[in-house]
């Protein structure tokens, strides 16, 4: 299972960004051949944690420049990014989308991480659900257009994270049920074999993001169809974030 720890800008020291690093190395290695750890610093942590990383933890980057290069300040590339140490990139996120990132910057941000060598982490979610279902068509074409300068062969490399926007600050009990989980998972399935050749959709991995806290992950995680989760405050705890990994091992 694919366990994402986003840390947002939660993590502001260096020294908490080492500790949290020690706590998932520790994770990474007592539940190998189960997990895969995934840490997403702020980037001026990133050099730091994942250049001379000899671990299981894997690292990924929050998001990266529109820009492949250039006078862009303030800007991560994708190729510093990896540079870095970073294997896999977020692109999309809801938080990067209300900031300004349209579908083709989104799009663009996917083919500069696939032309650097990083693994896009692609986020989509609707803002609500309403009673006639055009959520489903506004997530459809979130990936869709993600997609449009991939090639199929890059198309089938792209994880999906599923973070519908209502959830996220929730509650566990006010979270996603598993049986809206389960549907959705298997809608997205059904939108990616659209685009993806052969049975490729059905090896996609698919995280789920979205008040993902120790009370709720393996009611979720249990017969959703889901790979993994993309977790964001409950990941910068030491305490709430072994707490999760263990209830899903």
């Amino acid at each position: 299972m694919f366990i994402v720890a986003n840390w947002k800008a939660y993590v502001e020291t260096a020294q908490r960004a080492k500790k949290l690093f020690v706590v998932s190395k520790r994770l990474a290695s007592r539940y190998a051949g189960q997990h895969e750890i995934l840490l997403a610093p702020p980037s001026p942590f990133l050099g730091m944690l994942a250049y001379a990383n000899h671990s299981k933890v894997l690292f990924c980057v929050q998001d990266v420049s529109v820009d492949a290069s250039g006078a862009h300040t303030g800007e991560v590339t994708a190729g510093a990014a990896h540079s870095a140490g970073a294997s896999y990139a977020i692109v999309g996120h809801s938080e990067r989308r209300a900031a300004g990132d349209t579908n083709e910057i989104v799009a663009q941000k996917m083919q500069h991480s696939i032309g650097q060598g990083l693994i896009p982490i692609l986020c989509v979610g609707e803002h609500e659900r309403n009673e006639d279902a055009q959520y489903l068509s506004f997530v459809r074409e979130e990936i869709l257009s993600a997609l449009t300068l991939l090639s199929h062969k890059d198309r089938a490399k792209v994880i999906l994270a599923y973070e519908p926007i209502w959830a996220i600050g929730k509650t566990a009990s006010e979270a996603i049920t598993s049986s809206d989980l389960t549907e959705m998972i298997l809608y997205l399935r059904k939108v990616l074999s659209d685009v993806l050749s052969g049975n490729a959709s059905k090896r996609t991995c698919i995280l789920y993001g979205g008040s993902v806290e120790p009370d709720n992950a393996r009611m979720l995680a249990e017969g959703t169809g889901i790979d993994g989760f993309l977790i964001g405050h409950a990941a910068t705890q030491p305490e709430s974030f072994q707490a999760l990994v263990k209830v899903l091992s």
